[in-house]
């Protein structure tokens, strides 16, 4: 049993001054979640976000990886603490215990991948379950650029973002087309709640 948390106990708030001249070094921390299955590219999607490139060597994430970044949105500082899970079924119980406190999740899949679609329902519902009860979600197709190898639809997908009442969007974590939009997007709805 877990007792209700505000938005406001989740989202950290930066006062801190690092010295007299300077402001704060941003003003909302959040923690977000990458959820999705093996293989989706979730974390060169990350590392796309964070280092501005593509890492061509990636191998399965055992656990969890992190990453930060500093954002604006409008006169905010936002510092995005990332959280890159493992999709691979052995290793979910571990991963689950990272969705506490996370106020934004990104649900990826693979557009040539049909069965990494077809469990998105799955990775909503424990999404919904695990973190926090208002949590701000973002499916997002990844691997765009593989246009001729496509079995999941933009349409398609984004139908399914709007039943469940998500965002959504396509990118490429190889051409970082879109990666970017994610992110922001996401902080956006947080911000506005």
């Amino acid at each position: 049993y877990r007792s209700p948390m505000e938005l406001r106990d989740l989202v950290q708030v930066y006062n801190d001054k690092k010295n007299k001249d300077q402001g704060p070094e941003c003003d909302y921390g959040f923690k977000l979640i990458i959820i999705g299955d093996a293989g989706a590219g979730k974390s060169s999607f990350m590392h796309q976000f964070l280092e501005g490139k593509f890492r061509k060597q990636s191998t399965h994430t055992i656990g969890v990886e992190f990453g930060t970044k500093i954002i604006s949105l409008g006169k905010r500082r936002i510092k995005l603490q990332i959280w890159d899970t493992a999709g691979q079924e052995r290793y979910r119980a571990v991963t689950r215990s990272y969705y506490r406190g996370a106020v934004g999740a990104l649900i990826l899949y693979d557009v040539t991948s049909r069965d990494s679609y077809n469990n998105l329902p799955t990775w909503l519902q424990d999404a919904r379950e695990q973190a926090w009860k208002d949590i701000s979600i973002i499916a997002v197709g990844n691997k765009r650029d593989l246009k001729e190898e496509r079995q999941v639809s933009f349409l398609e997908a984004s139908r399914f973002a709007q039943e469940q009442d998500i965002l959504f969007l396509e990118t490429s974590a190889l051409t970082g087309e879109n990666v970017q939009d994610v992110f922001h997007t996401l902080a956006q709805r947080i911000l506005n709640k």
